[in-house]
């Protein structure tokens, strides 16, 4: 029979470990410390005092729990000696029955590993979905994490040990994430459609108004369908728009969503997730024959990521009334206008304008976005509510100076372009630290026609700056640009910087966030709140309604547009019910 938390809570300290043994491997003291904390309220709630009670045993205790696992493949499995969970675990993804080049290869790893290390390489074979990872899956991760950075591995380890804890609670428990494994499936069988040219490489690209993109068009408003939306459409820039009616005619809807479009050879979850989640919140309310006070106007966003033309934020923009109709005769990388692709898809230019939305008739907009970046992964948290969608300015530079010879020209007497780029890029580095929360980045840095024995007479750079507030953006700005022109002057050079970008922050609606932070709470989690570096839907239509999000922690550090992109089945369930709880709040 499954443990239920009401049993645990009321046992005796020694029965309650006894219990929970396993979990983590060889280390019972870890049960035994999070029991301090009970009653537990949810499983989520044991699940984060198990992962406190090892943050705060210091990292000799954290070394000799990483070493106390065995190898994938290893001697302890040749030998018959792993636990029972382990032996579970490592049947469950295929590691029992490896074909001899397979077990030469884990086990070359193995030794690589531990040399490099000095520890085991720790993996949750099980994967994201619980299902089991592939072993090709397995191997190319192992042989990805071998060029980490020994304190990040050591990290990295501790993440997927924790992962490994979870799904052994949900077994012990009998729980298993329906919500989220649909959730999941979702993301999977969306990721199936791909540009062409990617696709073949079996990489992840749909950008606007391909053939792929108007097959998840399609895929999407079929699913709001069987999730008993009443109506659904895509409309005059490809965005899928389904309605789920209020319980009575004339109230106002929630207005939710994200993006369905991605970068090229990007990841499954940026912006889909907004669109799943609460497509299973309506699912279960149409199963429940239950309807709310309002309605709920779910959005498929056709594009965000600017990727084929420069029309960024174009399906949000659209609902705003921010569609500029000389974006119309942007050519893509074919020579085909956006007007083209539009008309070739079967969508009403003239009809643009009818998008725009009437703030009157909604109650707010609230987003779910995987967070794409590593900080809820590095604090093993699955949930954070956004207080703010940072300002962020872009400028295209360039620097100009005397290209001569490498060899003949002394130091003292250079006037060289990329020296003062890079010493401008450490002053940025150092800067954005001081502010704890800015970014600033270099990201494009180019020498035209640069040769080995040349110095640089010309580099051009980009600058992409950002922080939660315009004002903490605007002082950034003016340091790094002063900077620059220091730098130049000191050095005798040239310089121009061109602004190609600039957008206001979007601070999180009070009431909205309270109720993503009372839906975090709700789950046994503590509530952590950070703003959003990246640029998202709901900063468009923040120039319309209020906004909220809810940040999903991204597995693998965190990273995003990428490949290796991606979240579990467990925080997704848990986004589901934060999701629900929202809704739950406004219906009172």
């Amino acid at each position: 029979m499954p443990l239920t938390l009401d049993q645990l809570n009321a046992a005796p300290l020694a029965e309650a470990t006894q219990w929970l043994d396993g979990i983590y491997e060889h280390s019972p003291w870890i049960a035994e410390a999070a029991l301090a904390q009970r009653p537990f309220a949810t499983l989520a709630q044991l699940k984060w005092a198990m992962v406190q009670a090892l943050q705060a045993a210091g990292a000799q205790a954290q070394l000799a729990l990483i070493r106390a696992h065995p190898e994938l493949a290893g001697k302890a499995m040749v030998s018959k000696t792993l636990t029972a969970e382990s032996t579970h675990e490592q049947s469950k993804a295929g590691l029992t029955d490896c074909t001899p080049e397979e077990f030469a290869r884990i086990q070359q790893l193995n030794s690589d590993y531990n040399a490099r290390f000095g520890f085991p390489f720790i993996l949750a074979v099980r994967g994201p979905r619980g299902t089991g990872l592939a072993k090709q899956q397995i191997i190319d991760t192992f042989a990805r994490r071998l060029t980490n950075h020994r304190d990040f591995e050591r990290a990295e380890a501790l993440r997927n040990i924790h992962r490994i804890a979870e799904i052994r609670l949900n077994e012990k428990f009998g729980y298993e994430p329906i919500l989220g494994n649909e959730v999941w499936d979702w993301h999977e069988r969306l990721a199936q459609h791909s540009d062409a040219g990617y696709a073949e490489k079996g990489q992840l690209t749909v950008t606007y108004l391909t053939d792929a993109h108007r097959a998840c068009a399609q895929r999407i408003s079929h699913w709001m369908r069987d999730c008993g939306f009443d109506e659904v459409e895509i409309d005059a820039v490809g965005n899928v728009v389904g309605r789920y009616k209020p319980a009575h005619d004339g109230g106002k809807y929630l207005l939710t969503g994200s993006h369905y479009d991605t970068v090229r050879n990007g990841g499954r979850y940026d912006g889909r997730t907004g669109i799943f989640v609460p497509m299973a919140c309506v699912r279960e309310l149409h199963r429940q024959n239950r309807r709310l006070p309002f309605g709920i106007e779910l959005v498929a966003f056709a594009e965000e990521e600017g990727q084929r033309y420069k029309a960024t934020f174009l399906g949000s923009g659209a609902l705003v009334g921010d569609f500029d109709s000389n974006w119309l005769e942007q050519k893509d990388a074919d020579g085909i206008t956006l007007r083209q692709a539009m008309e070739h898809a079967g969508l009403c230019i003239a009809d643009i304008p009818k998008l725009k939305r009437d703030p009157a008739h909604y109650l707010g907009y609230i987003e779910v976005h995987i967070e794409q970046g590593p900080v809820l992964n590095e604090m093993c948290l699955p949930l954070a509510a956004v207080t703010s969608i940072n300002a962020s300015s872009r400028y295209q530079c360039a620097i100009t100076g005397m290209a001569s010879h490498a060899g003949t020209t002394p130091m003292n007497r250079r006037r060289d372009a990329a020296a003062a780029a890079a010493e401008l890029l450490l002053y940025m580095e150092q800067r954005a630290t001081k502010d704890g929360d800015s970014v600033a980045t270099m990201g494009m840095l180019h020498v035209p026609s640069g040769s080995v024995n040349v110095v640089p007479g010309r580099c051009e750079f980009s600058l992409d700056m950002r922080a939660p507030s315009n004002a903490q953006r605007d002082a950034l700005v003016a340091d790094i640009l002063q900077q620059l022109d220091d730098i130049c002057q000191r050095r005798g050079l040239q310089y121009v910087a061109e602004r190609s970008m600039q957008a206001s922050c979007a601070p999180s609606n009070p009431a909205l966030q309270a109720h993503w932070e009372a839906a975090v709470a709700a789950q046994g989690l503590p509530v952590h709140r950070m703003p959003s570096g990246a640029g998202h839907d709901a900063m468009k239509i923040h120039q319309m309604l209020p906004q909220a999000m809810l940040f999903v922690r991204g597995e693998n550090s965190g990273i995003s547009h990428n490949p290796l992109e991606s979240s579990t089945a467990d925080d997704l369930q848990l986004a589901v019910q934060a999701y629900n709880h929202v809704l739950n709040q406004l219906a009172k």
